[in-house]
């Protein structure tokens, strides 16, 4: 296992990396402490099984690494370490793409625990922190209105992305063609006005 870990302090990536180690003895662990590093170690492909980043970096204005990385290894599955646990920076991590979002707060056990989900295909989010915020409240009954207007179809293929199924294993599971698959996730995502697919998965979560 490859794993990249990205923050600016010595401590913290000395931290994660003993942690990592605990999680795979054998890990090839990249540390970055800065934006040009992380574009760096990612200058060749991702090469990587995982990518711990902090949310604000030198270098770089708010969330624009974490964005581009993202962006540019939409199958890179990349975790969000920091220190804010307000609701708005989970959401828009999420909208982003990331696979998890983990507190700096969080302890050792529940990190583990978040990083072998994703590592399975999994979602991690904070429960505390996206039910934090002042429309808290009006999330679920938004998310269920919306997720009313998806097909039958539609609503099978969301509970097996959040199962962390890739499009070709749904559309096995499903015993449709993979381009079907991809249209009825392209749907899905228009009907519930999010950009990516872990953000649906997010919207559905919430509705429950």
């Amino acid at each position: 296992m490859r794993i990249l870990v990205a923050d600016d302090h010595a401590l913290v990536r000395e931290g994660l990396v003993h942690t990592l180690r605990e999680l795979d003895p054998a890990a090839e662990i990249v540390e970055a402490d800065s934006a040009s590093a992380v574009h760096a170690a990612l200058a060749g492909g991702p090469g990587f099984d995982l990518a711990l980043l902090d949310l604000f970096m030198p270098g770089v204005e708010g969330f624009d690494l974490f964005a581009a990385v993202c962006d540019r290894f939409p199958e890179l599955p990349v975790v969000v370490l920091s220190a804010s646990e307000e609701p708005a920076h989970v959401r828009k991590a999420i909208d982003c793409g990331a696979s998890g979002y983990v507190p700096k707060s969080s302890g050792r056990d529940v990190m583990l625990s978040a990083l072998r989900l994703v590592l399975a295909g999994g979602l991690y989010l904070p429960p505390a922190t996206l039910a934090g915020g002042d429309d808290a409240a009006a999330v679920p009954a938004q998310a269920q209105q919306l997720l009313g207007s998806l097909t039958p179809r539609q609503r099978e293929v969301l509970r097996l992305l959040g199962a962390g199924l890739s499009n070709k294993e749904i559309a096995r599971r499903l015993g449709l063609s993979e381009n079907t698959v991809k249209i009825h996730v392209t749907a899905i995502l228009r009907s519930l006005q999010v950009s990516n697919r872990t953000a649906a998965v997010v919207l559905a979560r919430e509705s429950q």
